[in-house]
């Protein structure tokens, strides 16, 4: 299947839609399987003792689904998760971006399943791993 979205398109519609996150996120890597954004961290994602928060991770790993459905089914602003569970692995570093790394498990008419493997740059390790649903919108 091809692209519906690049991810130049994907960042203008994140930018245009959602600029309450602008500058949070950049999509590093983009293909027909997967798809990779970094959560530039900041000092808002930290929580005591300096390591990334899981709010923030969780929301690296919805924009990470989101971004990967939007690339295949083009700008639906109304897809929304329906369903996520995270399993956090270990400590991430909080001085350098955090990676996750999307592969829709399943893209149907209704619903999309997307799995998210998360790590620290330059660390292998990774630090969580989440599987999220997306309520995809009807045609009209």
């Amino acid at each position: 299947m091809t692209l519906a979205m690049n991810a130049d398109a994907l960042a203008a519609f994140l930018d245009r839609e959602f600029p309450q996150v602008r500058g949070d996120f950049d999509i590093r890597e983009i293909s027909n399987d997967r798809l990779c954004v970094a959560l530039n961290v900041a000092d808002r994602h930290l929580r005591p003792g300096g390591t990334v928060s899981g709010p923030s991770m969780f929301a690296l790993a919805d924009v990470a689904v989101y971004l990967a459905v939007l690339s295949r089914i083009g700008p639906k602003a109304l897809a929304v998760t329906t369903n996520c569970s995270i399993d956090f692995m270990r400590k991430p570093v909080a001085g350098v971006p955090l990676l996750a790394e999307a592969k829709l498990l399943k893209l149907g008419r209704s619903l999309a399943v997307g799995d998210v493997l998360m790590a620290s740059e330059g660390h292998p390790e990774p630090v969580a791993r989440a599987t999220l649903t997306y309520s995809i919108p009807p045609e009209r």
